[in-house]
């Protein structure tokens, strides 16, 4: 962690450092003392020049490694997280009116989500401090990260998960060997009892709206953007949000760059939340703290009714001049159709969220048709095959004869 400062509390300021089992300030407490990462941007602008990662071999997020809080030599997990493509569909484009969208594909990352990006952060901070278990509490996506990149690191898990999490994503957890813990209750409650767990058996805390180095994670995906547009930095990104942590992320990211210099302006945010759980949304546009929310959406990911990282995420959008707008789930599955049928792009609802909101924005002039945007999907649609159904309809059955299938094709005016 050479460029590494400290850690300051985004609540009251102060300043501490970065000491093994510090995940919040110890004077504001675990609800409002987020900590933030500091770093020495006068050491990286000196000592890393931009064509040094331009150049670099190491397509994954280790090519910012200047920019993270890892030491070098630690051990790291043998998968490639990170350096996900970045995509013009050109039927999407057409489709919205929009020449310059661009389409962050996180949904191929190895346990195919954004939140690897934070859990390969995590195992290998659980190494730097010799831990052997790592837990964390998760609607799915945290989950299934922090189990496949711990498996790959050898380390134990456990992982509490509501009981709604789709049975894509527990199967993913079993497969990795996780001990996964399904709480019969909200997000809230398995966050809770995740809480109580890890301070009772002392567990490394992957919950990434406590510990200070996940969002550094899952900053790198504002770091690739930025790199893969050439060091043009679009107008809007757009970015789903549950519990804060990647939205914050993404702005972090886009900060370190402007700090050093090698880009020279910053976006702005749009943060999408589902109508059904939007209490940042609500706080954001009604311009108050926010208040907790029912957890009533089809968007796992990003049903977060009590989130953990509010104040990030709403400064986050405020400090970068942007908004936020909470979408139906009728508009999420028809975003899900449209993402599919016009990009070969198969996001999950949560993942899709984003494009949604962008379409509705653009449809009301808050983002004009000509303004350069990139939506993140933050998560593969094969996690939640249920609803890929409900949004794509049932398959054309027929029996086995090509006189019923000329029938039925012409039925359909497919023929």
């Amino acid at each position: 962690m050479n460029n590494v400062l400290g850690l300051r509390c985004i609540h009251c300021g102060k300043e501490l450092e970065a000491a093994p089992g510090l995940y919040t300030c110890p004077m504001c407490g675990t609800r409002d003392g987020i900590l933030d990462v500091m770093y020495d941007y006068l050491n990286i602008k000196k000592n890393t020049p931009r064509r040094q990662v331009v150049h670099s071999q190491d397509y994954s997020i280790f090519r910012y490694l200047p920019f993270l809080p890892v030491e070098p030599s630690t051990p790291r997990p043998h998968l490639r997280v990170g350096w996900t493509p970045l995509y013009r569909p050109p039927a999407l484009t057409r489709n919205l009116g929009m020449p310059h969208l661009y389409i962050k594909d996180d949904g191929q990352n190895p346990t195919a989500s954004l939140k690897d990006r934070a859990s390969v952060i995590a195992v290998i901070k659980a190494v730097e401090e010799n831990m052997t278990t790592i837990a964390c509490s998760s609607t799915g996506n945290a989950a299934s990260s922090l189990a496949g990149n711990a498996a790959a690191m050898g380390l134990r898990t456990f992982i509490f998960v509501p009981g709604r999490a789709p049975q894509g994503k527990v199967a993913q957890l079993l497969i990795f060997g996780a001990n996964v813990i399904s709480v019969q209750g909200s997000y809230n409650d398995a966050f809770r009892l995740s809480a109580e767990a890890i301070e009772r058996w002392g567990w490394y805390n992957r919950n990434a709206a406590i510990n200070p180095y996940l969002v550094e994670g899952k900053k790198t995906v504002a770091l690739e953007i930025a790199e893969q547009m050439d060091w043009e930095v679009p107008d809007w990104v757009v970015v789903s949000v549950g519990d804060g942590c990647t939205i914050a992320g993404v702005w972090k990211g886009f900060q370190d760059l402007y700090q050093v210099g090698w880009i020279d302006k910053l976006p702005k945010l749009l943060g999408v939340q589902s109508s059904g759980c939007s209490p940042l949304v609500d706080a954001f546009l009604e311009n108050r703290a926010w208040r907790p929310a029912e957890e009533n959406t089809i968007a796992d990911s990003i049903a977060v009714g009590v989130p953990r990282n509010p104040e990030k995420a709403l400064r986050a959008v405020r400090d970068s001049g942007g908004t936020m707008v909470a979408v139906s789930d009728a508009d999420i599955l028809d975003a899900m159709r449209l993402l599919g049928r016009t990009s070969g792009i198969f996001g999950e609802p949560a993942g899709v969220a984003g494009l949604a909101g962008l379409k509705y924005m653009v449809g009301n002039g808050v983002i004009r048709a000509d303004e350069k945007v990139v939506v993140i999907v933050t998560g593969n649609g094969l996690k939640d095959v249920q609803n890929a159904i409900a949004a794509a309809g049932e398959p054309i059955k027929v029996e086995p004869s090509l006189d019923n299938l000329i029938e039925e094709l012409k039925r359909r005016g497919l023929a």
